[in-house]
């Protein structure tokens, strides 16, 4: 074969290739925009097809069914979560600033109306698919993961309030809280606010409600002259 077919040969696949990337992405950013507006189980191929002007052709060319989409579709906007978080910790060096790192995370996190209701939707159909729900506890798990791995790192530096236990235990409290502020915002739509409360529950959860990190040591607390065998515990204000 001479050189020059070849090289136009190659060309022509790598058009290809790219061209199928776009309609792959077009077709993911339609159906987005559809499901977050009607809901997964109310929406049809030819729906998707129509916002994203191709053919169920073309929509078969790159997905089997509308389940496959659906799942690519969350595993697209899921993955891009999980590289926020571990960006935004990923900054400080071995001693973790906590309060600034949570400053990073709420302000870079992905709080958009329109994904949650996606995401919703994906955990109810999740929730009735077995198969789908081992997905999603899969990527649940590579978050948290995410999260552990940067608190583990910090661990000798920066001490975790004793009642969550080790690093995976923090994980696990940091995107339960995720997860219940960004459910109050489903149904209040106040983004600032849920913002504004996921920084002060992370910082709460990361600090020991202190706003500095846990300290590894307790501290000696004041004996009470009058009974040198109880310590004085002072309230706050005092």
């Amino acid at each position: 074969m001479p050189a020059r077919d070849h090289e136009r040969r190659e060309g022509g696949a790598a058009r290809v290739t790219r061209r199928r990337a776009r309609t792959r992405a077009n077709l993911l950013d339609a159906a987005f925009e559809v499901f977050a507006a009607k809901g997964f189980g109310r929406v049809s191929i030819e729906e998707v097809c129509e916002a994203a002007g191709y053919s169920r052709g073309a929509f078969y060319s790159n997905f089997a069914t509308l389940d496959e989409l659906f799942f690519a579709l969350y595993q697209e906007r899921a993955d891009l979560i999980a590289e926020q978080v571990a960006g935004a910790l990923a900054v400080d060096g071995p001693d973790l600033d906590v309060p600034a790192a949570v400053d990073r995370v709420t302000e870079v996190l992905l709080l958009d109306l329109d994904w949650l209701l996606v995401k919703t939707d994906f955990l109810v159909h999740a929730a009735r698919d077995r198969a789908v729900a081992r997905t999603l506890l899969e990527h649940r798990a590579r978050l948290r993961s995410a999260v552990a791995d940067r608190l583990a790192r910090a661990r000798g530096h920066t001490a975790l309030p004793a009642v969550l236990g080790d690093a995976d235990g923090a994980a696990h409290a940091v995107v339960a809280a995720y997860d219940g502020v960004t459910t109050q915002l489903l149904l209040d739509k106040d983004v600032d606010g849920a913002r504004a409360w996921l920084k002060q529950l992370l910082t709460a959860l990361l600090t020991g409600g202190e706003g500095e990190p846990a300290n590894p040591v307790d501290p000696v607390s004041p004996v009470d002259p009058a009974h040198p065998a109880h310590p004085v515990h002072r309230t706050r204000g005092n």
